[in-house]
């Protein structure tokens, strides 16, 4: 027991934060496998209440069951609560109920949370906390505000449910939705292609999700004096910008040609958000022409930025990569972003995150098309969906098998946590070797 509590005060920030996505995970399992979640009022097999549990948590949206026909209203309350602790993270919210409750967190509490929200320092930690919860609660309530009259008008009293279903999965970027039925199961939002209220507030709500906390507290304090914003709020809010405009012009030149233009259009921006990393369709993807394939899956490995409710390898990762590439076609010694010089460490830190997730994405798919000897390119789309928490499927999620399935649930985890949070955990108490070997060089390229 003595030994157990010494090992517990000695956990790093990492394992703290992948143990407590764990037993979340763990714990929506055994709700979701109730009788009473489902709405046949049968148990739940363990293996499709863990991957369900897994994608809501790590904010996937990828499903075996349809979310509407299969489970019942409880079922949908504990999916959309999963989905809730997963995007502010599980480390936040333990955080909100310590603050909460009128206690003071400690310096190592504050440690782990710096962590798990990406912060720069310890310092106004606390602070940024009550931020994020006072943020996510406005921010979630206006959306399902907003989207309150179209599902009132089509779904009656049941809309408010709706409403508030959808408008948390949307900015936690989950994926899940309740649209689907018996006879149109993993309908997502096909149904509501046309409708501006729909589309427009889905779009918002994915963006501000993704964008980050940090940079709307940076926002938030410096307003419209952009020129004081942080380094890394400037990098963040260009790229996403970047990738919503250069996907929404592909996609509205080379598909959705036969679609007037205000749906056309409409289509476009929501297909070139939802990637990053919520989950929704509005469009049918098994239609989808191989380039614009590649291209969503090139969105969903970039995925959304750090500290937000979004997963994939972030837009910094890229942005970094991207500078550093520039940097060296043009022969400049360091690379910058908006007169600043990034540390080579940071560039060592996205090139790891880089070749670790498309390990994952290329790994999962070879080894999902061995075993069920489906297309190698179908496979890595929904590999790609699960390691960037997308949920994004050309439907033959449902019809995995039970190993199939495990790789996806593991891809999707290991998404959500970071791939360099599980080696820091992993890694945590060996020691570093100060020593440096000899030098050589090597020819690449």
């Amino acid at each position: 027991m003595i030994e157990n509590v010494h090992r517990k005060k000695h956990l790093s920030s990492s394992q703290i934060i992948i143990l407590g996505f764990a037993s979340v995970i763990l714990f929506g399992t055994i709700l979701l496998m109730l009788p009473f979640s489902a709405k046949s009022g049968t148990v739940t097999p363990f293996h499709e209440a863990l991957f369900t549990a897994t994608s809501a948590v790590c904010v996937t949206g990828l499903v075996i069951r349809d979310t509407a026909s299969y489970w019942s209203y409880f079922g949908q309350a504990i999916i959309l609560l999963l989905i809730q602790i997963g995007g502010m993270g599980v480390i936040t919210v333990a955080a909100s109920i310590v603050l909460l409750s009128g206690r003071k967190i400690s310096l190592m509490q504050r440690s782990t949370m710096q962590e798990a929200l990406s912060a720069p320092k310890v310092g106004g930690i606390v602070r940024l906390t009550g931020f994020i919860i006072k943020s996510t609660i406005l921010i979630e309530a206006t959306g399902a505000l907003l989207m309150l009259p179209v599902f009132l008008r089509d779904f009656g009293s049941r809309g408010i449910w709706m409403s508030l279903f959808h408008s948390i999965s949307a900015f936690c970027n989950a994926g899940f939705d309740l649209l689907g039925t018996k006879v149109l199961p993993f309908a997502s939002m096909t149904l509501y292609s046309g409708n501006p209220v729909i589309n427009i507030v889905t779009v918002l709500l994915i963006i501000i999700g993704g964008i980050g906390f940090l940079t709307w507290d940076d926002i938030r304090t410096n307003r419209h004096h952009v020129t004081h914003y942080r380094m890394q709020s400037k990098v963040i809010l260009v790229t996403t910008g970047l990738l919503i405009i250069i996907p929404a012009l592909f996609f509205f030149v080379f598909e959705y040609t036969s679609l007037p233009l205000g749906e056309r259009i409409l289509c476009s921006l929501f297909q070139s958000v939802t990637p990053r990393t919520a989950g929704f369709n509005t469009t049918d993807l098994t239609l989808f022409r191989g380039a614009s394939r590649c291209v969503i899956i090139i969105l969903m490995l970039i995925g959304g930025s750090p500290g937000s409710t979004a997963g994939g390898m972030k837009t910094t990762t890229f942005a970094v990569l991207l500078a550093n590439s520039i940097a060296v076609f043009c022969r400049k010694e360091d690379t910058q972003f908006f007169g600043r010089r990034i540390e080579k460490g940071v560039i060592q830190n996205a090139s790891t995150i880089l070749m670790m997730y498309l390990t994952l994405f290329v790994s999962g798919g070879l080894l999902i098309s061995v075993i069920e000897k489906l297309p190698i390119s179908v496979c890595l789309f929904e590999t790609a969906s699960a390691v960037g928490t997308v949920g994004l499927s050309l439907g033959i999620t449902p019809q995995l098998g039970i190993i199939s399935q495990g790789v996806l649930i593991a891809l999707m985890f290991l998404g959500r946590v970071g791939g360099l949070t599980l080696i820091y955990a992993t890694l945590s108490h060996t020691n570093r070797n100060l020593s440096k070997l000899p030098q050589e060089k090597i020819t690449v390229g």
